[in-house]
């Protein structure tokens, strides 16, 4: 309990609501029977609801880098406001008895150890090669994919026949429809893509620009279906299909498969002791998926890999999935698991610590940053002419100079070379401008990260800052 401080609270807590409410709890005097055990892994209390009975909450610290919640209150948010309520009233010096830990709690935790112990044997690599999906119903769910993926093939070849011109409203609510209907063959990510395309098409944007973005989208739908249906059959066709998974390309995605650990593990696509430092951090909403999205860009120190996190948390069921922050100390991961992907592949992982930050690491950071412009661009380029890969990759970059012309900014590496620096429209954050802010000593010879985007009306490669580099430092843009 002794790592407990403010800030640790609100960074458990789901929401910045769930913070407030935890807080009015111990302004209000709410908590009473405060208590804690002699080790300083567990503490519990009352709270006083609105009924005559008070809720009993509790929190253990047995294992401190995952505690365990717990309360009567009928509340499916985890921790609720009255296990931080607990935790503030003790950050905030509230007196706590130090009493034995209750048996029940005993016999949970017990219960916990072997529930573990279960887990990480059943998730070992033995017990993984010898897992085996039921083929049967694998070849069906797959045979309802390909069905699907036909239906949407039908659609887009409607489309492309007919022309953008003709598309109206009629149209629209159609392909609304269809897109509604392709929820009942197993491919979501396909589903995702359609909606995508509808959105395009039912916004307020010049109809030149609505075309350019809807071609776009027709090819990237058109390469997923052509891929899908290739891949879904070769699956049909092998005699042991579950031994397929595409771990080279993110085509299992984009069809909507949800990737889990284990499957990852079996895949190799695991690492060991990775240190991670994040870049940025945004959330935004995907109205496609009906989802926020909490989005981090992270810098492995060791080998300068750029990976990605993402949390999704459908709008129905977003206040019970905790809400991700901006994070500034380095995290130490035991596994990092890493999903199949381009140049930045999400990662996730279970188990990590969390550490300051060294003044060596900012050296090691700029250390990997690449020294060449035209090679960066190339790299990007080569990436985003591809139809399914991210149109969107990061890359830091080491800059000699950020100089600035009647356009806008430039970043020079120091052969000469320059980018045009400037916020794009995937983003819809700016940070460009804060570029003037920017103590001279940051000018030159430091390194940035920036995100890229292919503006379709300029036929340009633009880079939108996100970050820079410092000798001790981190300035973030966006955060």
């Amino acid at each position: 309990m002794n790592q407990i401080t403010e800030s640790y609270v609100d960074s458990l807590a789901l929401n910045s609501n769930a913070i407030k409410n935890g807080k009015d709890l111990v302004k209000k005097d709410k908590l009473s029977k405060l208590c804690s055990s002699p080790d300083q892994t567990f503490m519990f209390g009352e709270c006083k609801g609105s009924g005559s009975t008070p809720y009993i909450c509790s929190v253990d610290f047995i294992k401190a880098d995952a505690p365990v919640f717990r309360c009567s209150c009928p509340s499916r948010q985890f921790p609720c406001k009255h296990n931080l309520g607990l935790m503030y009233a003790y950050t905030m010096g509230k007196p706590f008895e130090t009493t034995d830990i209750p048996q029940d709690i005993v016999d949970k935790r017990e219960n916990a150890e072997k529930r573990e112990e279960k887990k990480k044997e059943a998730f070992s690599v033995d017990n993984v090669k010898k897992r085996k999906p039921n083929k049967a119903a694998l070849v069906k769910k797959v045979s309802a994919q390909l069905e699907g993926i036909g239906i949407l093939e039908k659609l887009i070849l409607k489309l492309i026949q007919s022309g953008l011109g003709s598309i109206d409203k009629k149209m629209i609510q159609t392909l609304e429809e269809q897109a509604k209907q392709l929820g009942n063959y197993y491919i979501p990510g396909a589903q995702t893509a359609l909606r995508e395309l509808l959105l395009v098409l039912k916004s307020d944007v010049d109809r030149e620009t609505t075309y350019s973005l809807a071609m776009e989208h027709l090819n990237i739908l058109y390469s997923l279906v052509k891929k899908s249906k290739d891949y879904l059959q070769s699956k049909i066709d092998n005699p042991d299909p579950e031994v397929m998974m595409d771990t080279d390309s993110t085509l299992e995605e984009w069809i909507g498969h949800a990737w889990q650990l284990v499957e990852l593990r079996e895949c190799g696509r695991v690492q060991a002791d990775a240190e991670l430092r994040q870049l940025f951090f945004r959330s935004y909403t995907d109205e496609a998926r009906g989802e926020y999205v909490d989005e981090g860009c992270w810098i492995e120190l060791l080998t300068g890999n750029l990976r990605m996190t993402r949390t999704f948390r459908p709008y129905r069921a977003s206040k019970f999935i905790r809400e991700e922050d901006s994070f500034y100390d380095v995290l130490k991961v035991k596994e990092l698991f890493i999903y199949p992907g381009d140049m930045n592949p999400r990662v996730r992982w279970e188990d990590a610590a969390i550490q300051q930050p060294e003044e060596l690491d900012y050296d090691r950071m700029r250390s990997h940053a690449c020294k060449s412009i035209p090679e960066a661009v190339k790299q990007v380029k080569n990436q985003i002419k591809t139809p399914l890969a991210d149109k969107h990759p990061v890359v830091l970059l080491e800059y000699a100079d950020i100089a600035c012309d009647e356009a806008g900014f430039l970043l020079v590496d120091k052969q000469g070379k320059q980018l045009r620096l400037a916020d794009i429209s995937w983003l819809n954050h700016s940070t460009t401008p804060l570029l003037s802010w920017i103590n001279q000593h940051h000018v030159s010879n430091h390194a940035m990260l920036v995100m890229f985007e292919h503006d379709l009306e300029r036929n340009q490669l633009l880079a939108q800052p996100l970050s820079i580099i410092t000798s001790d430092n981190i300035i973030r843009l966006l955060y």
